[in-house]
């Protein structure tokens, strides 16, 4: 299974980015796997940023963080979740990655414990 992930950048306060992780595998089935964004600072533990589960009825935020401007998405056709985020700061900067879990029920876990495979990452660097 390989997760790519990939829409990082350096960018404005302010500013928008769309993250996306494309999903692959000969034995992976992307409709039977919720999905999930964490990210991680330097100097940081990685941190629950956004989830959706494999139905995509439900998803779940790290509110504390993202506070509304951010919205998880999958498409089954290509494989692919993505991460919109809107106004964008500083403290957003970090390394995001993106999980699956093969999750047997409608759920949108924010553990990472639950997830089985993760991508390598795509750094987003918010200037002030």
């Amino acid at each position: 299974v390989q997760l790519q992930a990939s829409g990082g950048g350096l960018v404005q306060a302010g500013d928008s980015l769309r993250l996306s992780c494309a999903a692959s595998g000969r034995t992976f089935t992307f409709s039977r796997y919720a999905m999930g964004w964490f990210r991680q600072a330097p100097g940081k533990e990685r941190e629950f940023v956004a989830a959706i589960s494999w139905t995509g009825g439900r998803r779940a935020y790290n509110e504390d963080s993202v506070k509304g401007r951010f919205t998880i998405s999958r498409d089954y056709a290509k494989n692919t979740v993505y991460l919109q985020m809107n106004s964008l700061q500083p403290e957003d900067t970090a390394v995001y990655y993106c999980a699956a879990d093969r999750e047997g029920s409608d759920y949108a876990p924010f553990e990472p414990n639950r997830y089985d495979y993760w991508g390598q990452g795509t750094q987003v660097t918010v200037s002030s």
